[in-house]
């Protein structure tokens, strides 16, 4: 993912973990926390709870792969774009 990191003022690395770019999680002092859950909503579709990280909870998508495009643009807003 381009464009899917931050420095903040204090100098932390703020990130969209992505097993696809492990490098970035290699070394140093590092904090990984849930910001969200992806969940069946019991009705046959999906939900992006956004609560651990402060936000709402995304509507309901048909498919998982739906709600977790939903999830990583809402964390990109928050996170990174900020």
């Amino acid at each position: 993912m381009v464009g899917s990191i931050r420095i903040s003022e204090n100098g932390e690395l703020l990130a969209i973990y992505d097993d696809a770019h492990p490098i970035l999680y290699a070394g140093g002092n590092q904090e990984i926390r849930r910001a969200s859950h992806v969940e069946p909503d019991g009705r046959g579709g999906w939900t992006a709870d956004m609560s651990p990280y402060g936000g709402s909870v995304l509507g309901t998508t048909r498919t998982r792969a739906e709600s977790l495009r939903a999830e990583t643009d809402w964390l990109t807003r928050e996170i990174i774009e900020g």
